[in-house]
């Protein structure tokens, strides 16, 4: 499966291969690996190899990718984009960034990344509100008193993109 992340205009910005673990009606899982040179973003440890587990819900305006250790699998933490909806076909996934993120530490601790950027955008009305309550979504979900699981969550959304 080839992912493809475009900004919010459409232009490729980056692109890689997964594997799909699992798609439901309402979402599809992915597994890839970060592809990149080892780095500090936040003070998260991203290395070569590290593993990403990469929720894509079909009528939501975020995805979220669970950070793994490559040495031990321990969580390093999540990483959340705040998109429009993806496009999925059989064998690619892309997404229309729109800047705004959200980083979540293992300790539930969250950072809300690229306001800036994300204000500088040429979105509508409607867009803007979209996004902001995808991050409110985001938000809502690793607030919640039980801790989050990326195998379970999948089964969050029903196929019509409400909540169960």
């Amino acid at each position: 499966m080839r992912i493809i992340k475009n900004d919010s205009l459409g232009n490729k910005v980056w692109e890689y291969d997964g594997e799909i673990l699992e798609q439901t009606a309402s979402a599809v899982l992915v597994k890839a690996l970060f592809n990149r040179s080892d780095l500090l973003f936040n003070g998260i440890s991203l290395r070569a190899g590290d593993s990403f587990l990469e929720l894509y819900p079909f009528d939501q305006w975020f995805n979220i990718y669970e950070i793994h250790d490559k040495e031990d699998d321990l969580v390093k933490g999540w990483y959340c984009n705040v998109t429009r909806p993806p496009k999925i076909s059989e064998d690619q996934i892309s997404y229309e960034d729109l800047a705004l993120d959200l980083l979540v530490y293992p300790d539930r601790k969250m950072l809300v990344l690229d306001q800036d950027e994300f204000s500088d955008l040429n979105l509508s009305s409607a867009e803007m509100l979209c996004a902001e309550n995808g991050l409110h979504q985001l938000q809502n979900i690793f607030s919640q008193p039980e801790a989050f699981q990326m195998q379970l969550y999948k089964d969050y959304f029903k196929s019509s993109g409400e909540r169960k």
